[in-house]
């Protein structure tokens, strides 16, 4: 159920009633009431799969369906999240909510950026990444990590953005984000600075999160125009489309081998921005 509910709720339903189709068609199979000698076996095999798909064709579609709604709830939720945090124009916006709101919040925001969103919960043998990005394109899409730090009390440190980044080499990712709702320590600015490692901090997420959720609102509006300000430590937006930017390596030309702001949504928008 909770495999199902990571996914969007329509697909639940496509799961629901695809396993019903299939379970119910092994259970409609007739089972032979004598067997030839030596087809005991076989026979045997064939009633306790009948018996297992009887029974499975009502109980596997309603944990898909019940997944789904969960799906459909934390889908919901998301964007109730966003919708408060968002409307709430002061500088403490993200102070009141727990860490794993945070990590859905995050979690949307890039959703709404166009990426696909898995969540990995943190810890355990990824590093402590608690969302892998993605967006297929015709080169087959790239990958991005994402750390989340629901940190007020104290700035994230230079240890936590060297852990990414190693995670990042050893996963082949093509960037990484490190997002907290505080702010990070000239350490680990210094540390990101001319990497493809992006920090995002509080007043910068809230900033991205306003932009994004005025984006999906209205997607023929005019891109807003992007801070000339924006400095390698903290993510800019595009100035064509304004979505992300991740920082990229050019590998030909006059600048090959160095640093600048690329879309994330590379292809089908190619818009740079160079690092100030």
């Amino acid at each position: 159920m909770d495999l199902v509910a990571m996914m969007p709720w329509w697909a639940g339903i496509g799961l629901a009633v695809l396993s019903y189709l299939l379970l119910h068609g092994v259970a409609s199979q007739p089972v032979a009431n004598t067997a030839q000698p030596g087809q005991m076996g076989a026979m045997l095999a064939q009633t306790m799969w009948k018996s297992a798909a009887t029974v499975g064709q009502y109980l596997l579609p309603f944990v898909c369906l019940a997944g789904a709604g969960m799906s459909a709830w934390r889908r919901k939720e998301r964007q109730s999240l966003v919708a408060n945090v968002t409307q709430n124009k002061a500088a403490d916006a993200l102070d009141g909510i727990s860490w794993r709101e945070f990590e859905m919040l995050v979690g949307e925001g890039f959703r709404l950026q166009g990426y696909q969103v898995v969540e990995t919960g943190g810890g355990g043998a990824d590093g402590g990444v608690d969302l892998v990005l993605s967006k297929p394109s015709k080169n087959g899409g790239e990958k991005f990590l994402v750390q989340c730090k629901q940190w007020r009390a104290y700035k994230v440190g230079v240890d936590v953005v060297r852990e990414l980044y190693g995670v990042m080499a050893a996963k082949g990712a093509a960037g990484g984000f490190v997002v907290t709702s505080g702010r990070f320590t000239d350490e680990a600015v210094s540390f990101a600075s001319g990497r493809n490692v992006t920090l995002v901090d509080g007043p910068k997420l809230h900033g991205l999160l306003r932009q994004a959720r005025a984006g999906a609102a209205s997607p023929s509006a005019p891109a807003p125009a992007a801070n000339s300000a924006d400095s390698p430590s903290t993510v800019p937006s595009c100035p064509a489309c304004a979505k992300l930017m991740a920082l990229r390596t050019a590998k030909r030309g006059a600048n090959a081998g160095g640093s600048f702001w690329g879309c994330t949504n590379y292809p089908a928008c190619r818009g740079t921005r160079p690092i100030v």
